[in-house]
């Protein structure tokens, strides 16, 4: 390591998070190609130093919103029990089955284009409200079931179907875990764009999720053989630190729509650069 990666790697993962974590996604799948293009760091290790990089940085996102008093703790759990066993089931199948998963970044690149532009595309009434008239951020839970789930924002209510939640981050569990970036960078675009759920209560809870499923995940990998890279997971996890409580205390200053742009923009970025490499 040198003196010069000890400042850029914080840096590069705190300009990352600091965006990425306003529409509740950790930067993972960012992070990953940077570490793969820039750091030349190939291995299936990769993804366990990914999932590192989560567990050090997400915490202080997760508190931010919690101190807002927009985090959803039955949103949080339906998310959680989809994703925690995809994604051990995802580990099994890159280690097993997909040294290269080449087949799969084409696979994942075409999803991630498509939340991508429904992400830009989608409008919505919350962009219309006046924030110099707001004063209550929070969000209400009004129902909770096994069925549905609906809240309270910014007087407006909004509401899930439970079983399709689940089955949806069932199996974007399995394709994060493949990959190694915990799920937010698919279950965030897939609440927003599809379900049609505000970024600003989301966020939290798909933060949190990512965390605890990388945590599983972090020891998982090291159990297969494949430990992190101690030296880049904890740098890069500093940066995402400071990057990612910093986003989450600025998310309610930024316009919804603002929010999306950014996230859709670097998706369809990232998704574009996974098909090429299929061609290649």
């Amino acid at each position: 390591m040198t003196i010069n990666e000890y400042v850029f790697l914080p840096l590069i993962a705190f300009l990352i998070s600091l965006f990425t974590s306003q529409a509740g996604v950790s930067g993972a799948f960012l992070i990953l190609p940077f570490q793969v293009s820039v750091l030349g760091f190939a291995t299936p290790s990769v993804s366990s130093t990914n999932l590192l990089y989560n567990v050090v940085s997400i915490p202080s996102g997760v508190y931010g919103y919690i101190r807002e008093k927009r985090f959803i703790m039955p949103l949080t759990a339906t998310i959680i029990a989809g994703t925690l066993p995809g994604v051990f089931i995802g580990a099994n199948i890159r280690i097993n089955y997909l040294p290269d998963p080449k087949s799969f970044k084409l696979f994942a690149g075409f999803v991630l284009f498509y939340l991508g532009l429904r992400l830009i595309t989608t409008r919505k009434r919350l962009d219309r409200f006046d924030r110099n008239l707001v004063h209550d951020f929070s969000v209400r839970v009004i129902e909770k079931g096994i069925r549905r789930v609906s809240y309270e924002f910014l007087g407006q209510k909004y509401s899930y179907s439970v079983p399709l939640l689940f089955v949806v981050s069932l199996v974007i569990g399995i394709v994060s875990g493949t990959y190694g970036v915990g799920g937010g960078a698919f279950v965030a675009p897939f609440l927003i764009s599809v379900l049609g759920l505000p970024a600003y209560t989301i966020a939290g809870s798909t933060l949190f999720a990512t965390f605890l499923t990388s945590i599983f995940g972090t020891f998982y990998y090291s159990a297969l053989g494949f430990p992190p890279n101690l030296s880049y997971g904890i740098l890069l996890g500093i940066g995402g630190m400071i990057g990612m409580y910093a986003g989450s205390r600025l998310q309610k200053f930024m316009p919804e729509k603002v929010i999306r742009l950014i996230l859709g923009i670097l998706i369809i970025v990232l998704s574009l650069h996974y098909i090429s490499q299929y061609f290649i």
